[in-house]
């Protein structure tokens, strides 16, 4: 399995080269005046004029890195934009991150009072292109998308195209995250398993046994009756990923379910045939049954969903265990875990099904658009901001957070952290050195080349904390952690379980909010002990009444 992935890797990289070598074709001005390219075929070229693009922008308040002086508005990323292309953003309206830039985008959709472009989710992508809102991308793309670009797109197998063409046109530009963002792993304090000298878990069954040593038997050595076993979501946080966000669900119990081929939120096909609801299936039943036992005996959190943030439990060293993405280590919390106790030597691994198989739930490779206002003159400078930092993100200086550069959405072959893994190893076994690692789409492989023995020691094949060096650079660090730890157990072969979609249908226009808040409290109650088991089942009945049943008829109608 690893063979074949590095293969496919390497195939797909030397797609990408022989595509970096050809032309992007005849190119005329979308728009009028003077602001022509200085290159209309380039897709980096440069504006003769000054154009300007208004946006609207996520603002995250706990990103401190801006230098003294510099705005969301005015800051390195927005320089660099108008010194390369003479593109100047300007940000008609800002909110925070999460459910406030929701809002606003569904404010500014409603009053059909839109900036020049922005970034918006499926179900706000659908709205804009029912009320005739957008640009019609087609040719702008074609024109001016690069190279590399359109390769990590296509690299989607036509998932990512499809997600964004109605009647025929692309009305966005689709975003593509790695594969490996939508897997959930375990995270274990392995120092702590091998101080009581116990073995990895593997099953819910040995997730149990550990999780109760873990609370009953001082991990910690300080005397006192104060560890947790397994950490849960914090307020607002989420149970389990779903169809609408499939990815990077951090401190949810995702392997949980997925042990018991329980993949609530996601859309399957039923043993009959037909569509079903994950949420509804008697196997999602059995799990919440096991995580209402493990909460029940104190093994889990017993302050999930009411604590302001999980990560303190992991940062203070308090908790042995927590559910996420293989970079929910390095970048999560384990930078400040292993700050406050050097020895906290987190490991990642799959939690197992009966049978011994991972079966994890997956997501869509796209889950943000970036849309142009219907009628902007210069629909592809949007189009040639993202060929600029795809491809310069790897020599900007990350200390300014990346999230301030204006439209970002991510870009990432499917196989972007499978290929580093592998190539990673072979920088460590002298093999490669930085040069080889020079491939168009897999932006961050040569620094990654360059930083790797900067922070990981010898011996090279041991990835204890004990053999890393994170303050000879601590950014280095975190991605490489992140790497070599979290991405060994997504290396093995595994079974895949996709929804058979992930976008919203006509009826869950109306009635989705109602329909999630229903599940998503009776799950938590039940889980805390709030509620019985059997409410399950009345839930199930309320679910279909309430429109459930028409939204599966949806489902099937689009599978088809």
């Amino acid at each position: 399995m690893k063979k074949a992935r590095q293969a496919a890797g390497m195939a797909l990289a030397s797609t990408m080269l022989l595509l970096s070598a050809c032309g992007s074709g005849n190119s005329t001005n979308s728009g009028s005046g003077n602001a022509v390219s200085q290159d209309p075929n380039d897709p980096f070229g440069k504006y003769s004029d000054t154009i300007t693009i208004t946006i609207g922008k996520e603002v995250d308040a706990a990103d401190k890195s801006l230098p003294s002086g510099d705005t969301p508005e005015n800051n390195t990323y927005t320089r660099y934009i108008k010194e390369k292309l003479n593109i100047e953003t300007k940000i008609v309206w800002q909110a925070g991150v999460g459910k406030d830039y929701i809002q606003k985008v569904n404010l500014s959709i409603a009053g059909n009072d839109l900036p020049d472009a922005l970034v918006v989710n499926d179900t706000q992508l659908r709205q804009m292109v029912k009320s005739n809102q957008l640009a019609d991308l087609t040719e702008a793309y074609n024109q001016y998308a690069s190279p590399t670009l359109k390769s990590i797109i296509d690299s989607t197998d036509g998932l990512a195209m499809k997600a964004v063409t109605f009647d025929g046109k692309m009305y966005a530009l689709p975003n593509v995250t790695a594969e490996s963002d939508m897997q959930h792993i375990m995270w274990i304090r392995k120092d702590w398993l091998d101080k009581l000298k116990l073995e990895v878990p593997r099953t819910v069954e040995d997730l149990e046994k550990v999780a109760k040593a873990f609370v009953e038997q001082d991990p910690d050595g300080n005397g006192k009756a104060d560890t947790i076993g397994i950490t849960g979501p914090q307020s607002g946080g989420l149970l389990n990923a779903d169809f609408i966000r499939p990815n990077n669900n951090n401190y949810g119990f995702d392997p949980v379910f997925g042990a018991y081929h329980s993949y609530p939120g996601f859309w399957l096909e039923g043993k009959d045939g037909k569509p079903t609801y994950g949420s509804i299936e008697p196997e999602t039943k059995e799990a919440l049954g096991k995580l209402r036992d493990l909460y029940a005996k104190g093994l889990i959190d017993q302050e999930m969903s009411i604590r302001k943030d999980a990560q303190e439990l992991i940062k203070n060293g308090t908790s042995g265990i927590y559910f996420g993405l293989w970079w929910a280590g390095g970048y999560g919390p384990l930078a400040d875990a292993i700050k406050n106790n050097p020895e906290a030597n987190w490991q990642a691994y799959t939690l197992l099904d009966k049978s011994g198989e991972f079966t994890a739930h997956m997501g869509t490779p796209s889950n943000q658009y970036l849309v142009v206002r219907k009628d902007y003159k210069y629909p592809e400078a949007a189009i040639k901001m993202e060929n600029l930092l795809l491809r310069d993100e790897s020599s900007f200086d990350v200390s300014v957070g990346i999230g301030n550069y204006p439209l970002r959405i991510v870009f990432a072959p499917m196989d972007e952290m499978y290929v580093t893994y592998n190539m990673m190893k072979e920088v460590l076994a002298g093999t490669k050195t930085a040069e080889d690692m020079d491939l168009p789409g897999y932006k961050l492989l040569k620094s990654d080349a360059e930083n790797i023995k900067k922070v990981k020691l010898e011996p090279y094949d041991k990835v204890d904390i004990q053999y890393w060096d994170p303050d000879a650079d601590i950014g280095a660090w975190k991605r490489m952690y992140s790497t070599l730890v979290g991405i060994a157990p997504l290396m093995e072969p595994y079974k895949k379980t996709y929804s058979l979609t992930y976008s919203q249908t006509k009826t869950m226009e109306s009635k989705w909010a109602t329909l999630d808040k229903l599940e998503k409290e009776t799950f938590l109650k039940i889980i805390m002990g709030a509620a019985p088991l059997e409410s399950f089942d009345t839930f199930v009945e309320d679910w279909k009444r309430q429109g459930g049943d028409e939204i599966l008829a949806e489902v099937a109608e689009l599978a088809e």
